[in-house]
């Protein structure tokens, strides 16, 4: 278990990084919003939902109906169902651990998943959960630091929330400079770029990734025809 452990943490220190710093600035938003810092803690445990959560200190703070934020979060989150149907091969076998898969396949986990294979000599099953609740508590450690130090610490909070969107671009770079094929990378931004021109940027989340995973589709045997190729018959990209 400490080889599977340690492997997990040599694979997660990028979403580490990331995640502690994020954890910090949604643990000093909510608590500056005037919530008990175990609130945030809470949250980071039972809802897990990153840039949701920072979206819910607004909806909270402006009195929002249980209605509006349920409607809020299938939207922002509508994501995540094309996430899971990428992933019922692969959790298939978790038995115990598959439900807990599933309530922690955040985007950052998810892209570790996918480009992440286990050692040799290492259980797959073990390896990719012990990704995935090392990613979660990363995220909650970083919000028990910041809300701790929101309690302590007065000062401007303002932008303090672009860290998520900080993390996304680390997180692009990163899986660019990671696969030899960029095909599905450029697929994606440019049928996003025109979501947004078409739809707007408060519309575009559902139409870009409905339209991203039917151009996928449609181009599934050229990608990976090209992958091969630039593998020269080695292992192919899952995800």
């Amino acid at each position: 278990m400490k080889k599977i452990i340690k492997a997990a943490v040599t694979v997660t220190i990028p979403v580490m990084l990331g995640y502690i710093s994020v954890g910090i600035a949604f643990g000093l938003l909510f608590q500056k919003s005037g919530y008990n810092f175990l609130w945030a803690v809470l949250m980071s445990i039972t809802v897990y939902a990153g840039s949701m959560q920072f979206i819910a200190i607004n909806l909270l703070t402006s009195g929002a109906g249980l209605v509006e934020i349920a409607l809020m979060t299938l939207f922002v989150n509508i994501r995540h169902m094309f996430y899971g149907l990428s992933f019922i091969d692969k959790f298939k076998d978790m038995g115990k651990k598959k439900k807990y898969m599933i309530f922690s396949l955040t985007d950052e986990t998810y892209s570790l998943l996918c480009s992440t294979n286990a050692p040799v000599g290492i259980d797959n099953n073990l390896f990719l959960f012990c990704i995935s609740i090392l990613n979660q508590i990363y995220w909650v450690i970083g919000t028990i630091i910041g809300s701790i130090a929101g309690t302590l610490i007065t000062f401007n909070t303002k932008g303090i929330d672009f860290a998520m969107t900080a993390l996304f671009v680390v997180i692009f770079i990163e899986q660019w400079a990671s696969y030899k094929t960029h095909t599905p990378v450029l697929i994606g931004a440019c049928v996003t770029i025109i979501s947004l021109l078409i739809f707007g940027a408060n519309n575009m989340i559902l139409p870009s990734m409905i339209l991203i995973i039917l151009t996928l589709t449609l181009f599934q045997k050229q990608i990976t025809k090209e992958t091969y190729k630039m593998n020269k018959g080695g292992v192919k990209d899952e995800c």
